[in-house]
């Protein structure tokens, strides 16, 4: 089907946005509270790993849906959607994947470069190496942590944004958008 005729997305992008979304979800809430955890609490490190591992998780989905998106045309934006309307769907849809790409990768680099050297167990079935060529950066784990959690903060604000206007198509529109 081309992009001209098609109306909706596949079945596989749906599925791939709504695992990645709810992986999202899980992993801002589980990063706010394993903040507030006490260090000596083994319970911190548990959610710590779980963070990791679910952060490669959206790392490779993410890839896997940017390729399918680059291969499979999204359907078009109703014809009488703004110009602004539609630079905006673009942007957010770019700083989509901009962030659940760039994020993950921002975290693998803190961990990484830590001083700590605490080994990243992916759901406790294998060891992710830590990136060879930013291993011994002084100081590059602190800043990359902050930047991890303003990109996080970022990613908030652009989810507020992609659900208010889902919400607008779907009730206040009626249109097919979502």
């Amino acid at each position: 089907m081309s992009a001209s005729t098609q109306t909706r997305y596949s079945k596989v992008a749906i599925s791939l946005h709504w695992l990645i979304a709810l992986m999202i979800i899980g992993l801002l809430i589980v990063g706010f509270v394993m903040g507030e955890i006490d260090k000596a609490d083994p319970l911190k490190y548990k959610l710590y790993q779980l963070h990791k591992s679910f952060g490669i998780t959206v790392l490779a989905l993410s890839l896997l849906r940017l390729v399918w998106r680059l291969t499979h045309p999204a359907p078009p934006l109703p014809p009488d959607s703004k110009r602004w309307e539609k630079a905006v769907a673009h942007l957010t849809h770019f700083g989509f994947y901009a962030l659940m790409i760039g994020l993950p990768l921002v975290g693998w680099l803190g961990v990484s470069t830590s001083p700590l050297k605490i080994p990243t167990m992916i759901f406790w079935l294998f060891q992710l190496p830590h990136l060879p060529f930013f291993q011994d950066t002084p100081g590059a784990s602190h800043q990359l942590f902050e930047l991890h959690e303003t990109l996080a903060y970022i990613l908030i604000g652009l989810l507020a944004l992609h659900a208010g206007a889902a919400l607008k198509h779907h009730f206040l529109l009626k249109n097919d958008v979502v």
